[in-house]
């Protein structure tokens, strides 16, 4: 919940960024990121207390079973300590993917991804700390990737370098991060809460329903990269390109993405679907039920992300025109409300077994990509034909008509 609320921001300030970049405006390319840099500087210190102080009451409202109670609030308060190096790292990757570079960001991602696996081993195995030792191994490892990303920004002498003597806040500009911003990370935000909801739901059933979902959103985050990541591709192209004043090549940009996503992700999820059972088990140890569990959620959700690629695409496309709100009001009424009615109908009036209550998801993601594409097509015809008459009455200014 409180990395999609600043992950909200870093979507509106990577497409501020992408624009000015399109335009060619260097000075507020340069402004646009030292008051996003220092804007999520201040933004981490709060989020960081913030979780924190959430922490007992985020267990207590999943309804955790009391033998894992005690660990969750372990691993998240150590987490929630230490979430500023994540939100700093994500901060400078926007920044760096705003003006085309996503291969620095990806770099260090690998080498904080490598450094958490070996502490990993080294604090749990070695030195027998338990949760303690994987929450610090992933806050130390994360704080590493977000101290990197800042060294990068700071040696760089492109657009996007870093001064300590150029942090400033830039009110005007970041008026416009927030206002594009804020959509997306209300949107990030409300989502994630909604899906502690949706957690109560599976919890109900028990430890090994519970294992077995654990181990399906291990992998669900693994299928989910692509799409998102071509979704990112979009926005930054789209950003720049529209910047530029070029809407049809901004749109041709979305469509490659969407087919990329959608080739990326049938191309994972088909082993994933035929080996289930041993995807599973690599994720999660546990008892045959809790495996078993696992692999009927896999199997029968994972066919859908292919209609999940249109959501994250286009949504990404549309924020990319400065468009936040639509795809903001699209998710939270997909995601939030119809989801939530749907569980609460089905769970208390035809069926309240396992099976379902898993199709809140996919119930969700047909909703939010059926709307959002038509939204998509609907918002860049008035953006062409907005263009066009930009065009025109330029073109009649310029011959005095």
């Amino acid at each position: 919940m409180l990395i999609g609320f600043a992950g909200g921001f870093s979507t509106g300030a990577g497409v501020v960024i992408s624009q000015y970049y399109g335009a060619g405006d260097k000075e507020n390319v340069r402004k646009s990121v030292h008051t996003f840099i220092l804007f999520m500087f201040i933004l981490s210190i709060a989020l960081s207390l913030l979780g924190v102080a959430l922490t007992p009451f985020l267990i207590k409202i999943i309804k955790a079973p009391p033998e894992v109670a005690k660990e969750e609030y372990i691993y998240l308060t150590i987490y929630f300590s230490g979430i500023s190096g994540l939100l700093l790292y994500n901060m400078g990757s926007a920044i760096f993917r705003a003006v085309g570079n996503s291969r620095l960001p990806f770099i260090f991602l690998v080498v904080s991804a490598c450094l958490n696996i070996i502490m990993d081993l080294v604090f749990v195995i070695v030195l027998k700390m338990g949760t303690s030792g994987v929450a610090l191994a992933t806050i130390i490892s994360q704080a590493i990737s977000a101290l990197l990303v800042l060294g990068a920004l700071k040696i760089t002498k492109s657009q996007v370098s870093f001064r300590f003597r150029e942090l400033k806040i830039n009110w005007k500009i970041l008026s416009r991060i927030i206002f594009i911003g804020l959509p997306s990370a209300i949107q990030m935000a409300v989502t994630s809460f909604s899906n502690v909801f949706v957690q109560s739901y599976i919890n109900q059933f028990g430890a090994d329903v519970m294992g077995g979902w654990t181990a399906y959103n291990k992998v669900d985050q693994v299928l989910f990269l692509p799409m998102q990541c071509m979704g990112l591709a979009a926005m930054t192209f789209v950003g720049q390109n529209y910047g530029a004043g070029n809407i049809k090549r901004a749109k041709r940009g979305a469509d490659i993405s969407l087919l990329s996503a959608l080739t990326t992700t049938l191309i994972l999820i088909v082993p994933v679907i035929t080996l289930a059972p041993h995807v599973v088990a690599f994720f999660i140890t546990g008892e045959v039920e809790v495996i078993e569990y696992g692999t009927l959620f896999l199997r029968m959700l994972s066919p859908f992300y292919l209609l999940c690629c249109f959501n994250q695409v286009y949504s990404n496309a549309l924020r990319g025109i400065g468009r936040s709100k639509e795809p903001m009001y699209v998710m939270l009424f997909s995601f939030v409300v119809a989801r939530q009615i749907y569980l609460f109908v089905v769970s208390r009036f035809i069926s309240n077994t396992i099976i379902p209550i898993a199709f809140g998801y996919p119930f969700g993601w047909i909703l939010c990509s059926t709307i959002i594409t038509i939204t998509y097509f609907i918002s860049f015809r008035k953006e062409e034909k907005r263009l066009r008459e930009d065009d025109r009455n330029t073109l009649e200014e310029s011959y005095g008509i």
